[in-house]
């Protein structure tokens, strides 16, 4: 089914984006009493750091795992301490983005600094509440939901993969209800119908439902929402069954 929205690998990427720390040098050389600039264009272009648009939540928490964040705490982590460098990596990751206890832990772990130092870090930071798995897993829910039109079967795949506990996660997921839920398949539906038209029925029917499996839709329900959407474009559906796609 080419074409359609990425399968669930896709929306489940995180997006732990470099948060924008100061360029060495200040950004630009003098040169005969006049600023070099060195990238980027008075109109916002590419790197230019205007005109640029702000990322959602579940955006800036998805593009490549945060290797840059991570290589950047590492740089700039203080010698000596094991606490104080992993207080340093834990507050140049938690710039602008929010992070899990595990995803924290993950990158100290790499570090390779010891358990000890880690806990004593990572736990006084969930005290002050710099780490908060409970916050970030109902601001994913409502970030992904309304950004990406994942369902619950989706959301929780994501908050596991992130290591938020299980506990949380049906807490955070169960905010959003069966209601909701199929009102936002409907307009999926709804915005895919048009490039459908033209094709044969079971075609239309295998494209709409498939789309809504890969963003975690129950098979029950993306059928009965495609073949309500079909029905009422006038398309027959007398023989439509619930026989999957």
């Amino acid at each position: 089914m080419g074409g359609e929205d990425p399968a669930p690998g896709a929306d489940t990427a995180y997006d732990d984006a470099d948060p924008g720390l100061p360029e060495a040098g200040g950004g630009g050389r003098r040169r005969g009493g006049r600023t070099a600039r060195t990238g980027g264009s008075r109109d916002g272009g590419p790197h230019g750091g205007r005109g640029r648009r702000r990322r959602s939540f579940g955006e800036a928490a998805a593009a490549d795992g945060g290797a840059s964040d991570s290589v950047r705490a590492e740089r700039e982590e203080p010698p000596g301490d094991p606490v104080e460098r992993a207080r340093a990596i834990c507050l140049r990751l938690l710039t602008g983005t929010p992070r899990t206890r595990k995803q924290l832990a993950d990158a100290l772990r790499k570090r390779e600094i010891p358990d000890e130092a880690a806990e004593e870090v990572l736990s006084r930071f969930e005290e002050v509440g710099l780490i908060n798995d409970s916050a970030f897993a109902d601001a994913w829910v409502e970030s992904r939901h309304h950004g990406r039109g994942l369902a619950r079967r989706a959301l929780a795949r994501e908050l596991r993969t992130k290591g938020v506990d299980s506990a949380l996660i049906d807490e955070a997921v169960s905010r959003l209800d069966s209601e909701q839920e199929e009102e936002t398949a409907r307009e999926l539906v709804a915005r895919k119908l048009r490039a459908t038209r033209g094709l044969d029925r079971d075609k239309r029917i295998r494209r709409l439902a498939g789309m809504l499996a890969r963003k975690g839709y129950p098979e029950g329900l993306a059928l009965r929402v495609v073949r309500q959407a079909l029905e009422e474009e006038g398309e027959d559906t007398e023989f439509f069954g619930d026989e999957g796609y």
